[in-house]
């Protein structure tokens, strides 16, 4: 069957009582729905016996980025109450060295955010956060971002942690909101890099435990980087799929990862991608004929139906809201059929959907 490029194709009914609001009670006792896309069939089982589908010759990519706590709440110089979501980890936009000031002194670094407010702010305006934490409204652009001037004394991850929270995700409407669990459990256990604005999701489910019976196993455990950036969570709003316009995130795969990943491929082993992310971040590094470079860049590659893998050969995935870009590259991966047919049955099973929900394996 051909590839459909109709959004409207990618569409499916999701009972709001299906969207995880919590995390499951062990990360690796979450479901696993395996679909086996040579034999058509799904497989009910648990996270924790994803063991059983690797081989010893197979090599697991996870991604290591690290969520940062990009939601501020403060005040504005005027008094209202605002809500501040940083889109760009500020480690990208200044030196590193710089990480820690002078008593006295204030840095000030540009970024992008978005603004929630009774009345939005104007150029100009400061916005509080805390006595050596604050930001000033410079520029709004017409897709609702705006760009802010962080200004901030001392160490600024540090500040960022007194102050902020994590930036969980829209579809997760808890009273209270975030949870102190959440620092932890929003977080995968592997995560090194601060940069992500949203989690991995599809790493969540790895517990120390999981990784260590993986490479007991003889199953090699790798790692890219790739930033997740809030444009995941972005909508499609063209029809036609093939002219949305892709977010870009930051991505890097060293020379040591992609010379593991050339060498397994090349002795016939599978590589298995934990996450989207880790698939968009090696499709993105690989030539033509497969082959992983390394790299250090801005990755705007878009996947949908009808683009041929590269490297990727098995997906470990969480399920993804209806019409995003992340059902379209899970689309291209195991065919659009099979993934309507795999969201169904996951429904009827009383699977958990999205970030903190259940995961799927994809078996090519």
């Amino acid at each position: 069957m051909d590839s459909s490029y109709d959004i409207e194709d990618f569409d499916y009914f999701l009972p709001e009582e299906k969207i995880a609001q919590e995390p499951s009670q062990k990360r690796d006792a979450s479901k696993l729905l395996v679909l086996d896309c040579k034999n058509d069939t799904f497989i009910d089982r648990r996270f924790e016996d994803l063991v059983s589908l690797l081989n010893p010759k197979d090599l697991l990519v996870v991604n290591d980025t690290k969520v940062f706590p990009a939601r501020l709440l403060g005040k504005k110089d005027t008094g209202g109450k605002v809500e501040v979501l940083v889109l760009q980890y500020p480690h990208f936009l200044y030196d590193k060295t710089r990480g820690v000031t002078g008593a006295d002194d204030w840095e000030e670094i540009p970024v992008l955010a978005l603004i929630r407010s009774s009345k939005r702010p104007g150029s100009g305006r400061r916005l509080i956060f805390g006595p050596e934490l604050e930001g000033i409204v410079e520029e709004h652009y017409p897709d609702g971002k705006v760009k802010i001037l962080l200004r901030y004394k001392g160490n600024l991850d540090q500040l960022l942690a007194e102050h902020g929270s994590m930036p969980l995700p829209p579809y997760i409407r808890r009273v209270g909101g975030e949870k102190p669990e959440d620092r932890k459990r929003y977080q995968t256990v592997y995560a090194k890099k601060n940069g992500a604005v949203a989690a991995p999701t599809a790493g969540l489910h790895f517990t120390e435990e999981l990784l260590k019976r993986i490479r007991d196993k003889g199953v090699g455990v790798t790692s890219i980087t790739l930033h997740v950036g809030y444009g995941t969570f972005a909508p499609v709003r063209v029809d036609d799929i093939r002219k949305h316009n892709i977010h870009a995130e930051y991505v890097t795969v060293t020379k040591e990862t992609a010379k593991q990943i050339n060498g397994v491929r090349s002795s016939g082993g599978s590589i298995w991608a934990v996450g989207t992310t880790t698939a968009r971040a090696l499709e993105f590094a690989a030539s033509e004929d497969g082959e992983v470079r390394d790299v250090e860049d801005w990755c705007d590659l878009y996947i949908f139906p009808g683009y041929r893998f590269k490297v990727v050969k098995n997906l470990i995935t969480n399920f993804h809201l209806p019409r995003s870009s992340l059902l379209f590259l899970v689309s291209a991966l195991a065919g659009q059929d099979r993934i309507k047919m795999a969201y169904q049955h996951a429904v009827n099973h009383d699977y958990r959907f999205y970030s903190y929900g259940d995961a799927m394996a994809i078996v090519r």
